[in-house]
């Protein structure tokens, strides 16, 4: 069975909003590993729509980018992406699948079939899954910001508080640190 990791970035202040960290070729990296040791990515739909608007253009060389950028885009672009949604069922770009029905089920026998871990890269969707005690790891990426608005990690809140147990912590160049917890059950 493989692990269900959340990976997000975030500011000293909780805010999940993608514009308000820092995108440079080393946070690109790290997420490009991340993909690299996983075996599929998790998304919800609106976190897969806002993938899906700009990376396979980025991957079939249709848009210019720098090389950390390419990088991930091809790797994303093969990867196994899934999909919860109640309001979508048609998901094209390529590897892409549709998850439904039982919320629990359907992610237990992904992680199941996936001995390489499972990346989840959606916030709403985290929370979800914590709330149904699924979530093993987390891989966050802090930026050195205070951005002062939302959204924030969490902004809809658990029952309980999470106890993680800590892995690591990974200082990069640009002041963002990446920080690894486990979760204690």
């Amino acid at each position: 069975m493989g692990l269900l990791t959340f990976s997000m970035n975030v500011t000293l202040d909780g805010c999940i909003d993608h514009q308000e960290g820092i995108a440079d070729d080393e946070t690109h990296a790290f997420f490009t590993n991340l993909l690299d040791e996983s075996g599929a990515m998790l998304w919800g739909r609106v976190t897969y729509e806002l993938m899906e608007s700009s990376w396979p253009a980025v991957a079939r060389g249709n848009t210019e980018a720098p090389p950390a950028l390419r990088e991930w885009a091809l790797k994303i672009d093969a990867k196994q992406k899934y999909v919860v949604s109640s309001t979508r069922t048609d998901f094209p770009w390529t590897n892409s699948h549709h998850i439904s029905g039982n919320l629990r089920t359907a992610i237990q026998q992904l992680k199941d079939a996936t001995p390489n871990g499972v990346l989840l890269g959606s916030a709403l969707l985290a929370t979800e899954l914590d709330r149904l005690d699924l979530i093993d790891e987390y891989k966050l990426l802090i930026h050195p910001r205070i951005a002062g608005h939302g959204p924030t990690l969490y902004e809809r809140g658990l029952p309980s508080t999470r106890k993680l147990s800590f892995i690591s912590a990974t200082p990069l160049h640009c002041g963002v640190v990446a920080m690894h917890y486990r979760r204690t059950r």
